[in-house]
Parts: structure tokens; C-alpha cells; sequence
């Protein structure tokens, strides 16, 4: 794929005032380099309030700053012919619902047959943007909502709505134990210090908040809302199994498959079929990067997740139990 012309618009924060300009524009735009950032101001491509940009310029706050680039190809992924089930789209944006057990990135043990590759096939033009448009992401094994960016506007404004908190982001969770009342977990995470492909709750660790409500409570498990305030690796996960009510199916931080006493056939066997965690991103609302607007999306509980939650409201109200 040719290298493409892109415009990059950015208004520098009060809060980076006093920075070198090299230095805003990395915190601005943390998908380049230092280095590549530089090299475009000392190319003459980044112009600050209409004015070219020289090199270690110190900002004061509220500059608007334009950079003309070439951008070169962001991704090497190979496309491929994947079905997408595409909630929204236009020219800036696309709103994917993935299925559980698709995995987002190519990777170690997954070098193709990813979202990734899909969305190339889709659209090629996105190997020219940074991660391919993906501006955050899922586990494997969670389903729903995902946003993809299909320019450098988009991908810039997304990355700065969600480091912002701007971009609504709501789960729906099955948990182990019956919840009295909805809460909030306030709880940093990072990477577990012993088991490195896991995060924990850490005093050291990243804010991470998350806003839960119950749904509906079972004998034995419950039903609940999440909605994202920060958006850390396993975040709901984490803090599902934190307040000890980890996420049904959850093999990671669960501790196995727990069986309600005396549950019904059907909810025993539901249970025992249900090999994911159960969560899904089913609600995605953000403004649109081109014009502001209101973007709201939502999927459906996918079938996996209704047939369980079908098991457990029979098993609840006592329809099949000897």
C-alpha cells in the first residue's frame, strides 16, 4: 500500500503549558514516536497557530496546531475474508459487534483470523492508521461493541475522548453470589507481580473505576450493568472477583465452575457449556470525531448469554428442579 497525505489537527491543553512542542504533541498523539513527531516539525509539516513550527518551541496553552504528513503503512496484517457484523458505519467511523472468541490484534498463537484482518478486508485503507483504526479494545472471549477509527481525525479525537472519559462504555456481567445493591469499585490495577499474563489490584497500580447496578438477582448468581469510568486491561474482571463475585465462565480469575445446590438439569448443563466469562459490551455512545454529534450503539444479549440467563431464571423460580 503507497504512503498517504493525512492532516492532523490538535489544540494544545492549558495543562501542557511551558512544554516543548515535540513534548505536547507526544502526549497529544501517543500512537508516533518522539522521534517521527520531530522529524515532521524540522520537515516544516507542523504549522502552530498558522505559523510554522520550529524546533523545541515552547507552547503556552491553546495553540491550534496543523500537521500536513505523509503517513507510511501502520499495519502488516494480512486481510481477511472474516464476516463483520457492522452496527454503524460512515466515512470517520465503525461500530463492530464482535463475537466472543474472536481476538482483536494478530499476536503470538494468533498470527491471523483476528478482527484485525477482518477490518482490513473490509477496508484496506485502515493498514495506514495507527493499530488499524482500533482505538481500544475487548478480550477474546468478551463480546459487543467496538468503535474503529477510519481516519487520523477519527483515531485522534476517539484517543482523546477516552483518555478523557468521554466515551460511554456499558457491560452487562453474570457474577457468582446474589448482590444486595448496586455500588462502585474504586481499586488501581496492574499487572499481577507474580503471574504476568494477569492484572490484580494493586496500591501501586492505575486508577480504575467501575460503576456496576444489579439487573436481576438469581438463587445464586446475579445479573448486573457495568459501566466503564477508566478503561485498564481485565478491568471488570478484575474488579468483579476483587469484591468476590467474579464473573460466571471467568477461567482466569474465577476460582472453576460453581454449581448452585440443587440446581435444575438445565442450569447444570447451561453451566457446564458456558466457556467464556460471561460480559458483553452491549452500549457504546461517544461524539462523532467529524461533526460532534451524538453516536449511540447497542447490541443485543448474544445467544450464549440469553440461553444462560433463560437456565437461571427457570432454575430461580423452581421450574424443572426435582
Amino acid at each position: 500500500m503507497n504512503d498517504t497525505e493525512s492532516t492532523l489537527n490538535v489544540r494544545i491543553p492549558e495543562q501542557l503549558a511551558g512544554r516543548r512542542l515535540d513534548q505536547a504533541l507526544a502526549e497529544l498523539l501517543p500512537d508516533y514516536s518522539r522521534s517521527r513527531l520531530t522529524g515532521w516539525i524540522k520537515e516544516g509539516h507542523v504549522r502552530i497557530d498558522g505559523a510554522e513550527a520550529v524546533p523545541r518551541q515552547i507552547v503556552i496553552g491553546g495553540e491550534e496546531v496543523v500537521l500536513a504528513v505523509r503517513l507510511e503503512r501502520e499495519v502488516f496484517a494480512e486481510a481477511e475474508p472474516i464476516a463483520l457484523d457492522i452496527r454503524y458505519e460512515d466515512a470517520d467511523v465503525i461500530v463492530v459487534n464482535k463475537p466472543a472468541g474472536l481476538v482483536v490484534h494478530p499476536g503470538a498463537g494468533n498470527p491471523a483470523g483476528t478482527l484485525q484482518n477482518a477490518l482490513l478486508h473490509h477496508d484496506p485503507a485502515l493498514a495506514g492508521i495507527p493499530r488499524g483504526g482500533i482505538v481500544h479494545r475487548l478480550d477474546k472471549d468478551t463480546s459487543g461493541l467496538m468503535v474503529v477509527a477510519r481516519t487520523l481525525r477519527a483515531h485522534t479525537a476517539l484517543v482523546a475522548q477516552l483518555s478523557e472519559r468521554d466515551v460511554h462504555r456499558q457491560y452487562e456481567a453474570i457474577v457468582y453470589g446474589t448482590m444486595v445493591a448496586g455500588g462502585k469499585v474504586d481499586a488501581p490495577i496492574d499487572r499481577h507481580p507474580r503471574d504476568r499474563i494477569k492484572q490484580a489490584v494493586r496500591d501501586d497500580g492505575k486508577e480504575a473505576v467501575t460503576h456496576y447496578r444489579v439487573r436481576e438477582r438469581y438463587r445464586a448468581m446475579t445479573r448486573i450493568e457495568c459501566r466503564l469510568e477508566t478503561g485498564r486491561t481485565h478491568q471488570i474482571r478484575v474488579h468483579m472477583a476483587y469484591i468476590r463475585h467474579p464473573l460466571v465462565g471467568d477461567a482466569t480469575y474465577g476460582n472453576g465452575l460453581k454449581l448452585p445446590k440443587g440446581a435444575t438439569p438445565a442450569l447444570v448443563e447451561a453451566l457446564r457449556g458456558f466457556r467464556r466469562q460471561a460480559l458483553h459490551a452491549e452500549r457504546l455512545a461517544f461524539a462523532h470525531p467529524a461533526d460532534g454529534r451524538a453516536v449511540e450503539v447497542e447490541a443485543e444479549r448474544p445467544a450464549d448469554m440469553a440461553a444462560l440467563v433463560a437456565a437461571l431464571r427457570a432454575d430461580t423460580a423452581g421450574d424443572g428442579r426435582e
